[in-house]
């Protein structure tokens, strides 16, 4: 009995030597939208070659796990990722990783494995990344995008809402520039704005776990006086309309003259670099004492006196 039980547990201890032994291992730091990933499928104490594992890749819209093929044409539908196949491991490379595309689980599997013993632990890949900041104004009802300059009447409040698309939410700062002070929100709230209010104010936003990843965005805010405070931002629109329909004028005109001036210097360089007249296009010239005559193509018999 006592043998038996050796046998079996040697037996078990076989098989269990047998099984494919698969991990997977990706970057050791956190990933950065556009960084270049790579992923390892690595085999040990086993007997399999990477010619029989493949990568695998979770999709949540399908609820399940899809193989990543070599063919070419399944890699291009994936661009950018490359799978290498080498003695000990097979690779995933992806030159420039993004959220939608690569973000997820992947696992390494063997080709012809259906137990769970037989594939990897999941992987979990995460990108990290942040937009661009974008300004509103949300002082009224309606919220108005703000691009770089924004006109407030004098007494009136103000309210500049900082916002951008992260893979965590981040944190906001608002400061003016020549200011020492610094707030910690989303929003920038003026309460009835004087003259010296205005000026330039930056908002900044922070990833919370990564401190390099970082935006910061710059707008002016200039006060008009309260005296037809309406009447003053339309003649300041109407100012700044003029002014670039100014300079849009004296461009063209600088094309115009430009242009000008240089089909006249084309044209009096062709008039100069005429070549020497062809004496074999002339005609036969007539001389005073000669006694010949042209030949007539009109039916005049009268002769010259």
């Amino acid at each position: 009995m006592r043998g038996f039980i050796i046998f079996a547990i040697l037996v078990i201890a076989h098989a269990h030597n047998s099984i494919a032994t698969l991990v997977i291992k990706g970057p050791d730091k956190p990933v950065l939208e556009n960084d270049e990933v790579t992923l390892e499928c690595l085999l040990s104490d086993s007997e399999l070659n990477t010619s029989q594992v493949h990568f695998e890749k979770f999709s949540k819209y399908m609820n399940k796990w899809y193989r990543l093929e070599e063919e070419p044409m399944y890699l291009l539908c994936i661009p950018g990722v490359i799978l290498r196949r080498e003695p000990s491991q097979l690779l995933l490379s992806i030159r420039s990783i993004h959220s939608y595309f690569y973000q997820g689980l992947y696992r390494c599997v063997a080709d012809n494995a259906t137990a769970t013993d037989n594939s990897s632990q999941p992987l979990a890949i995460t990108v990290n990344y942040m937009r661009e900041l974008s300004m509103y104004d949300v002082s009224s009802s309606s919220r108005k995008f703000i691009k770089e300059n924004l006109l407030v009447t004098l007494g009136k409040d103000v309210e500049v809402e900082c916002s951008t698309t992260a893979s965590e939410a981040p944190q906001y700062f608002w400061q003016k520039y020549g200011e020492d002070w610094i707030v910690p929100s989303s929003k920038l709230r003026l309460k009835n704005v004087r003259m010296e209010d205005g000026g330039d104010y930056t908002c900044m936003a922070e990833h919370p776990t990564l401190s390099s990843l970082k935006k910061s965005s710059t707008i002016s805010i200039t006060v008009l006086p309260a005296t037809n405070g309406r009447l003053n931002q339309a003649w300041y629109d109407s100012t700044n309309l003029v002014l670039m329909t100014s300079v849009a004028g004296v461009v063209l005109l600088v094309l115009i003259l430009s242009i000008t001036v240089y089909l006249v210097r084309r044209a009096k360089q062709a008039k100069n670099t005429k070549g020497p007249i062809d004496d074999h296009s002339q005609k036969k010239p007539i001389y005073t004492a000669s006694v010949e005559s042209l030949a007539s193509t009109s039916g005049d018999k009268q002769p010259l006196v």
